[in-house]
């Protein structure tokens, strides 16, 4: 281990309980509406949950507050509303909680597990493995980017789709960023603490964000935060071979045709076919079916999806 420090004790109120023994979320960004590959981790996430007899919670990941999208936190609602998904608890924003990262910085930063850093892109160019050029600097923090040290060693984690994923931060990443110099928190920062404070225990999200897990792991570590159970879902990818994505201008997803479009996310995912009805009737039958080993195999989908 890199440091000598025990870990910190967390230093927030949780806000959920941890009687509930499965406890996921869908945690979308608002940077452009929401797509049929977003429906695929939607349908995931709730049924893998519902499947466990636990929790369902929504979380919109808003921290990159100048990426938000007009109106695109509003569509994200109105999806929720007419595919008939209901979140367990109060929706939450992450705008709305910079208080409290900045509370988990503070913590970091006693126990001498961040630093500042002055590196701009142009210094760094395309190197993408950080080489710990300000670690040793000291300088103040105000108006830097902070990053927290990582260690050189392997961090390890079976996924219950991708099984064992393996990363040496250190060697293939370097320290990195948990608040920009703009003072945008990070997303892995904000992921961590606000897993942790609702209670969750399972993580279901998209292959994508297969090689993030790592990172976050390690800030758990850091943190003192219990581990989670990961399940990282093949991606479903368009005609040009690329993960439907806002950025590849993916299609809105169509609320009119809400219960074909779920029809559709729940075949993907090599479910048991659903009657075609009102969406949470179709969402029970589906969680009552939920197999994970149904999923296909591998990080992509067979077929184009728009």
């Amino acid at each position: 281990m890199l440091f000598n420090n025990p870990p910190l004790t967390p230093p927030l109120k949780k806000e959920a309980d941890n009687r509930m023994a499965y406890v996921g979320r869908f945690a979308p960004s608002p940077t452009g509406p929401l797509h049929f590959g977003s429906l695929i981790t939607t349908v995931a996430s709730y049924c893998d949950a519902k499947a466990h007899h636990g929790q369902w919670i929504v979380r919109i990941e808003d921290t990159d507050i100048p990426r938000i999208y007009p109106n695109s936190e509003q569509h994200i609602l109105q999806c929720l509303d007419a595919f008939e998904f209901e979140s367990d608890v109060k929706i939450i924003y992450q705008k709305d909680r910079l208080d409290i990262y900045e509370a988990v910085i503070g913590q970091l930063k006693q126990k001498n597990l961040v630093y500042a850093c002055e590196c701009t892109r142009k210094i760094l160019g395309s190197n993408h493995i950080y080489a710990g050029t300000c670690r040793e600097k000291g300088l103040a923090f105000q108006d830097q980017a902070i990053r927290i040290k990582v260690s050189d060693s392997i961090i390890c984690f079976t996924d219950h789709l991708q099984g064992q994923h393996c990363s040496n931060l250190q060697k293939d990443l370097g320290d990195f960023v948990l608040k920009r110099r703009d003072g945008i928190i990070n997303y892995q920062l904000a992921v961590v603490v606000d897993d942790y404070l609702q209670g969750v225990t399972h993580v279901v999200r998209g292959a994508d964000l297969l090689d993030n897990t790592e990172r976050q792991i390690w800030l758990r570590q850091c943190l003192g935060y219990p581990q989670l159970q990961y399940l990282h879902l093949p991606l479903a990818m368009n005609d040009q071979g690329q993960k439907l994505s806002k950025q590849n201008l993916a299609q809105a997803l169509d609320i009119q045709q809400a219960p074909q479009l779920l029809q559709q996310a729940i075949s993907a995912l090599g479910q048991l076919p659903v009657d075609l009805d009102q969406p949470h009737k179709m969402l029970a039958q589906a969680s009552a079916q939920w197999d994970v080993q149904r999923i296909p195999k591998g990080t992509e989908i067979q077929g184009i999806f728009k």
